[in-house]
């Protein structure tokens, strides 16, 4: 059988209030949030003495999820914000908006900054990367009809 969705991407963060407080600004809901830890998490993640706080960010639509982590331990290892678009691994979350203009604007306010330009792409999108909170790597595209 194949899959049947897929469930949730993963972003770990250093500050979880700011970076739930901007995915809300740009129209996710807080599902809910929790501490994880014990020795049933550490055999999933191969963390046996990890302590995490998660919160789970669901899109308008239902269909897609955020979790984000904050490793209260073992401490965060490596830091990947910084790396250029062409860099091995997970980099980015795209997100299609309504008015990419506005959103923008409205996540400068946070604390988010485009990472080059505004662009289009031939009468498809309109898109831009931006770096949000701690840095991370975000992809908003409007749709042209």
């Amino acid at each position: 059988m194949a899959i049947k969705r897929m469930d949730n991407v993963g972003i770990v963060v250093d500050d979880l209030d700011e970076t739930i407080e901007f995915f809300a600004e740009l129209g996710l809901e807080l599902e809910g949030r929790a501490t994880i830890e014990g020795e049933w998490s550490g055999r999933v993640t191969g963390l046996r003495d990890q302590h995490v706080e998660i919160a789970m960010m669901r899109t308008p639509d239902g269909h897609s999820r955020l979790e984000l982590s904050r490793f209260l331990t073992p401490p965060v290892v490596e830091d990947h914000r910084n790396a250029p678009v062409n860099a091995l691994g997970y980099l980015r979350v795209m997100f299609t908006v309504e008015d990419v203009d506005d959103t923008v604007a409205r996540l400068s306010k946070r604390g988010a900054q485009l990472v080059d330009e505004m662009v289009q792409y031939q009468d498809v999108y309109r898109l831009c990367y931006i770096r949000g909170p701690g840095g991370l790597l975000i992809g908003l595209a409007q749709e042209l009809k």
